[in-house]
């Protein structure tokens, strides 16, 4: 019994420091695997624990029956470190599983990350896309702007581009044939007859614009607000003598339900009588000061203008022709939108080459003054044409609204190139319309909302 009770003792402490190797081992690879293997090492010693009471309850009876010749051969015969193999082995192999599951997760990541990025890109692209090509024109005009700015040497008059020749002639004479070519007189016809609300339209535009809205304005920037520039201000006055837009006021009075065709009547209307009466209100506001030679201008004006938008009706005649450009109009209306913009980087070119350019703060000026202008020239035509003197129709209403307040860019801005080419202030005279260009559109569809309520209220009561 003593033996037997002696032998167990022996066999316990053997455990006991088996045990503490084990925990000892435990703490070396817990650090070393940063807590990683935590689970398995945990299920390691669960089973080699398990393991060491069968064996000891078998070794125990061994003992017990057998006595010192079986505890010192299992003694000398069982492998001390079985237990630390044991989970050695384990942890390496649980490491390595759980490594080799960490870097799959990461790998399964990663391409999850890139796929979604992929994902995301594919959908920005097409929508950046789309919008660029929305806004095609007023990113250009910035685009061109910081050209200009950054190389202005590039794009000046009898620069190595000779900008003022392929732009300056060429391109302001194909800017006015293809106007000529898209103009379409048969609609022009079938809203010809209404003469009342025409000529109320040309009206505003040729006489309310330039003298009850130019005049007073020129006057109020020169003379009350300290700082702003004189040549600004000529440049707001230039604005108001422009004809009415073609594509915008059309597009805006059909999509708000208005009468199209008085729209489109007016829109040729104007731009028609604009290659006269525009260089006519210049002549008058600033023949004194500009020195205007009017047999010059006049000559220059049907080469560059009139002779362009003439051949462009005579080819319209031809059905075939008129069929290609129908069919191709984007392309050619993105073709003027470029020479437009070459224009543009021509002028502020010349501008900054010159040391002039147009301050910050008179840019913000125009951002607060040209929207507010807009906008209430916009209720007062509203207004006015909406007088129960006029029996004027609410489509109709809609459509002398959108003609008579907007100014158009595409007539205007090589209109002024061509008179006022050479001139110093240059920039100044083509900045405001410029600037309400864009705004013209943004404000306009902004009120589409409200303006399709009026007309659909109109429909319904006369439904009713």
């Amino acid at each position: 019994m003593i033996l037997a009770h002696t032998n167990k003792h022996r066999f316990f402490s053997y455990r006991c420091r088996q045990l503490l190797l084990i925990m000892i081992s435990y703490g070396v690879l817990n650090v070393a695997y940063t807590l990683k293997p935590l689970p398995i090492v945990v299920r390691a010693l669960q089973s080699e624990m398990t393991n060491t009471n069968v064996r000891s309850s078998s070794n125990h009876h061994r003992c017990c029956h057998h006595g010192h010749h079986q505890y010192h051969h299992a003694k000398t015969t069982a492998p001390k470190f079985n237990s630390l193999s044991s989970i050695s082995m384990r942890l390496r192999a649980g490491g390595e599983d759980n490594k080799n599951n960490d870097d799959d997760d990461s790998k399964n990541e990663a391409r999850g990350i890139r796929r979604r990025g992929t994902s995301q890109l594919s959908q920005l692209v097409p929508m950046a896309v789309q919008y660029a090509n929305e806004n095609f024109f007023l990113i250009g005009m910035i685009v061109a702007v910081i050209v200009a700015k950054i190389m202005p040497s590039l794009g000046k008059n009898g620069g190595i581009l000779r900008a003022e020749l392929f732009i300056g002639h060429y391109g302001v004479a194909l800017i006015f044939l293809l106007s000529g070519l898209s103009l379409q007189s048969t609609e022009l016809m079938n809203a010809i007859s209404n003469i009342k609300l025409n000529g109320l339209v040309q009206l505003c535009i040729f006489g309310f614009w330039p003298f009850c809205i130019g005049l007073p304005l020129h006057y109020f920037v020169t003379r009350i607000i300290p700082g702003f520039p004189a040549a600004l201000g000529d440049g707001l006055l230039i604005m108001t003598t422009l004809p009415t837009t073609v594509n915008m006021c059309i597009m805006l009075t059909a999509a708000s339900g208005g009468n199209t065709a008085s729209a489109i009547c007016n829109a040729i209307i104007s731009n028609l009588g604009g290659i006269v009466l525009t260089p006519l209100l210049l002549l008058k506001f600033f023949g004194t000061t500009i020195h205007l030679n009017l047999p010059q201008m006049v000559v220059k004006l049907i080469k560059t203008v009139l002779l362009p938008v003439s051949i462009g009706q005579l080819i319209r005649t031809n059905d075939t022709a008129k069929k290609f450009y129908g069919t191709h109009s984007q392309k050619f209306k993105r073709s003027q939108e470029i020479i437009l913009l070459g224009i543009v980087w021509n002028a502020f070119c010349n501008t900054f080459t010159d040391g002039l350019g147009i301050q910050l703060k008179h840019s913000l000026a125009l951002l607060l003054l040209l929207p507010t202008l807009h906008l209430s020239t916009m209720g007062l035509f509203f207004k006015f044409f909406s007088l129960p003197v006029f029996h004027f129709t609410k489509h109709e209403t809609i459509a002398a609204m959108f003609c008579s307040s907007q100014k158009t860019l595409a007539f205007g801005l090589p209109l002024i190139n061509t008179i006022f080419q050479g001139n110093s202030n240059l920039a100044f005279y083509v900045a405001p319309i410029m600037f309400i260009h864009p705004l013209q559109m943004v404000i306009g569809s902004f009120l589409l909302p409200t303006i399709q309520k009026f007309i659909a209220s109109s429909d319904d009561i006369s439904q009713s």
